[in-house]
């Protein structure tokens, strides 16, 4: 059962690059407009947990946003922050029997000193791709089926559907999405301007934020997923090599 209160506290999303809109018959969502991105902090107003994850409603100013994480204990009127979150439209859950017009996939809420700090952040603008801080150098592994992101790219329709190699930085983990975690690696090549700097890999394993990995999967181009999941390139079914 999902359990209601009425409660209005503080919310934070940033902005990725269109703003979206709740669809009709969402629950708590009103039919307002909400801007959201990789992260979410509010009171919990709604909750149920089915499956293998736990969903929950955040809310501020009569606005709501849903977030999915993996299973655990929440409490409605408990104030919760995620980071590392995935966006997906239009999602059904089949154990809730409830469709969202747009839920964030994250992973385990943060403790209470990292929510208050997230919820005294201001709403960026930075949108799914993650910006790196510092120049990123990665040194590229010697493998006849290696190649650079950049290469990816720009060779992506004779690479499709072919087992590729690459090494980067991890910059953005989403964990149990669809069944597979989401990285997003980067390895210093590209542009963010040129939008062929960052890629999409699915794994089983989960590496850090941060660790530098050489993986190892099929190489697909232009992967439409539906749910508003679209790639112009993705690595899929990946496996860390040791």
């Amino acid at each position: 059962m999902i359990k209601r209160a009425t409660v209005i506290s503080a919310f934070l999303v940033a902005v990725i690059p269109a703003t979206l809109v709740f669809a009709d018959g969402l629950a708590g969502g009103g039919g307002g407009v909400m801007s959201t991105t990789d992260g979410a902090a509010g009171k919990v107003v709604e909750t149920a947990t089915a499956g293998e994850y736990t969903y929950v409603n955040l809310e501020k100013d009569g606005k709501t946003a849903w977030v999915a994480c993996p299973v655990t204990k929440v409490n409605v009127g408990q104030q919760l922050a995620f980071t590392g979150c995935t966006p997906m439209m239009n999602f059904e859950s089949k154990a809730l029997n409830k469709t969202f017009g747009i839920i964030m996939f994250c992973g385990m809420p943060l403790s209470q000193a990292e929510t208050e700090l997230l919820s005294k952040k201001s709403t960026g603008s930075s949108g799914l791709v993650p910006e790196a801080k510092e120049k990123i150098i990665v040194e590229m592994v010697k493998a006849p089926n290696a190649y650079s992101i950049a290469d990816l790219y720009q060779k992506s329709e004779e690479l499709d559907k072919k087992t590729v190699v690459v090494t980067g930085k991890v910059m953005k983990v989403s964990q149990r999405i669809m069944g597979w975690n989401w990285l997003h690696l980067q390895d210093g090549t590209g542009t963010p301007l040129q939008k062929n700097n960052d890629l999409v890999v699915t794994t089983k394993e989960l590496p850090k934020v941060g660790d530098v990995v050489t993986v190892s999967g099929t190489f697909a181009r232009n992967r439409d997923f539906g749910s508003g999941y679209k790639y112009a390139v993705i690595l899929e079914s990946a496996s860390l090599q040791k």
